[in-house]
């Protein structure tokens, strides 16, 4: 049995964020906390290679890995109309997770063991928890540590009223000729044909003069097959004037939007982090923002010798909003094209960006909302308090509470 201080599984955003943190947490404790990061063996349990996109001001902690960033950012409504703007004072990012992991695992101390194991199972406890696991040659293994965060994806959490997907595939194409702009994106392109609820678009990433990543993406309750998406990208490709361009690669994935709560502590010892933590803005699927938040939080309480519960990176207020918006796109009361095209075409860019953020203040956000279908929102509202006053009665779900401490209602 080994022995950490801390470990972290999974190897995606979450988990190569708060262990790339370590090394801060243990320059400011000046006492090492050796930790191990788990990521399962090749095989079909790992994660192909995706890009994780995001906005945040100049100087984030991954500007020297960028793959790209856009300052100027357009928004495309149903029947064409453009709306283009500065992001300011944000800047559009993109990251490639296999240059993080190969960052991460090269700037590694002797500090972290970075470990090919599947995880079977967790046992807490009052001073340690056990995560048993199974190497390559299929030996058994178990691990002692004081603290565990799992980033792995967890089953759809209870307690949700409305459930989304966004949906997506991406290419990654290579034009004959210039056809892009590198220092401008198409953040939202609504021109595709719509579904009867949800929302469906495309978008447009430059990563040169010549090559982009092009994708399509629906807010819906069931994926497409590939075949479907081929399809509606390649409509895409020639709605946008690309005509005939070289697929280089290709991605694709399917993340929750949902309004259940995700608790971040599931033991005295274990803890949940990235997307099976909460940290995926209901609203719009995006998660590296709310992971960089959650991660830093952890890192300050561990270097300052917390007990290091991940927040939910949203304030209460925000997903309630997320939690009206998903019913509302749900239940067909409001049309999503519509909706976003309101949205961006009534508001400073960056000002919607910081709303989508969730780091928005209140003012900004009454403002906001009287931009967008005000009478299909309003009811949606009133729906929504409704069914809150109705089920208050069942507490709150999965929410983990210490023996001998008083229950948080």
């Amino acid at each position: 049995m080994a022995d950490y201080e801390v470990v972290i599984i999974g190897g995606g955003a979450a988990g190569l964020t708060l262990a790339h943190r370590m090394g801060g947490v243990n320059e400011r404790r000046g006492r090492p906390l050796r930790t191990a990061l788990l990521e399962p063996p090749p095989g079909p349990h790992t994660p192909p290679p995706r890009t994780w996109c995001f906005w945040e001001a100049e100087g984030g902690l991954w500007d020297p890995l960028l793959a790209a960033r856009w300052r100027d950012l357009t928004v495309l409504g149903p029947d064409g109309a453009e709306y283009r703007s500065p992001a300011d004072p944000y800047l559009y990012k993109m990251l490639r997770s296999t240059d993080v992991a190969a960052h991460v695992r090269d700037r590694a101390d002797e500090h972290l063991d970075q470990r090919e194991l599947y995880v079977t199972g967790l046992v807490d406890g009052p001073d340690h928890a056990t995560v048993h696991a199974t190497a390559p040659d299929g030996a058994a293994v178990r691990l002692r540590a004081r603290w565990v965060f799992d980033s792995r994806p967890p089953p759809m959490p209870r307690g949700g009223r409305t459930t989304l997907l966004q949906h997506f595939r991406g290419w990654f194409v290579r034009a004959p000729r210039d056809a892009f702009d590198p220092g401008a994106a198409v953040l939202m392109d609504l021109r595709p044909p719509q579904p009867r609820t949800g929302v469906a678009f495309g978008y447009v990433l430059p990563l040169s003069s010549r090559e982009a990543l092009v994708e399509y993406t629906e807010f819906g309750r069931s994926a497409l097959t590939t075949a479907e998406y081929d399809a509606a990208l390649t409509d895409h490709c020639d709605r946008v004037g690309l005509g005939d361009v070289e697929v280089t690669a290709a991605e694709q994935g399917v993340i929750p939007m949902t309004d259940a709560p995700f608790p971040t502590r599931t033991g005295r010892r274990l803890f949940r982090i990235g997307t099976a933590g909460g940290a995926t803005r209901p609203s719009t699927g995006y998660t590296f923002s709310g992971v960089a938040r959650q991660t830093a939080a952890v890192a300050r309480a561990l270097a300052e010798g917390r007990t290091p519960v991940p927040p939910v990176p949203y304030r209460a207020r925000h997903l309630a909003m997320d939690a009206i918006m998903l019913r509302a796109l749900d239940s067909g009361r409001v049309a999503g094209a519509d909706f976003f095209t309101r949205l961006f075409a009534a508001n400073r860019l960056g000002d919607v960006l910081a709303f989508l953020d969730g780091t928005s203040r209140l003012p900004g956000e009454l403002a906001m909302g009287l931009t967008t279908p005000l009478g299909a929102m309003s009811r949606t509202t009133l729906d929504h308090l409704w069914y809150g006053l109705r089920t208050r009665a069942g507490g709150i779900p999965g929410r983990f509470r210490e023996p001998g401490r008083p229950s948080p209602r």
